[in-house]
């Protein structure tokens, strides 16, 4: 798809960059936002920096290894996770990292977002959120965890680390973030009350035709 003028983009991944702060999403120095340019270049959020406070000036262009292009600030340093996703995903132009509170729980515990029990779940993010193992930053085994997964999965809980979501715009990857916290509120507050009935398999392969028809999820590879 195109991309859109380089302003537009600095306008919103700031303006994304509160909402995430907005939505007690992100504490601190938490979080982190990149959209792909062309090539290997992308622009994403500084460390060190709240993102209720992240403006247009303060943000950088990285090429495909992570170094600086363009900006004063230092890039995060879960950088090469964003560039692993860009990696498996080239349809993907924009990558979310958050810790949205009961997502990042059910993670915390290494728990996977189940049952899938709600369609519109499955038609948006696919037949699986999967938890990946924790990581520390720049970890290869964690590095490559990722990759992997966002070959098959547009969104993952990383253990201890929130969760990641791509998308073809900063749009689309902030709606599947909003979604899998919603999911994962949703099924926080089922659990206490009764046994939560999932999708049967004939289900969810009609829903995963329904999601292939709609144009989502990771492109079959050439």
């Amino acid at each position: 798809m195109p991309v859109p003028a380089l302003p537009k983009i600095r306008s919103e991944i700031a303006a994304l960059s509160r909402r995430l702060h907005h939505n007690g999403w992100v504490a601190n120095h938490d979080g982190n936002l990149s959209v792909r340019l062309h090539g290997d270049r992308f622009l994403c959020t500084p460390t060190a920096v709240s993102k209720h406070d992240v403006d247009e000036s303060m943000l950088l262009v990285v090429d495909d290894k992570g170094a600086v292009l363009e900006g004063r600030r230092k890039p995060f340093s879960e950088l090469e996770l964003h560039l692993a996703i860009y990696r498996a995903r080239p349809e993907a132009d924009a990558v979310i990292h958050a810790h949205p509170p009961h997502a990042t729980a059910w993670g915390l515990v290494g728990k996977e977002l189940a049952p899938l029990a709600m369609p519109e779940i499955v038609v948006s993010l696919g037949d699986r959120i999967p938890t990946l193992p924790r990581a520390m930053p720049r970890e290869p085994a964690g590095v490559n965890a990722v990759q992997d997964a966002f070959g098959r999965f547009d969104a993952a809980l990383l253990q201890g680390n929130g969760v990641f979501t791509c998308g073809a715009d900063l749009s689309q990857a902030l709606l599947r973030m909003e979604l899998v916290e919603h999911c994962a509120k949703i099924l926080s507050l089922a659990a206490p009350l009764g046994s939560i009935a999932p999708l049967s398999t004939a289900e969810i392969a009609k829903l995963m035709e329904a999601r292939r028809k709609a144009g989502l999820g990771p492109k079959p590879k050439p």
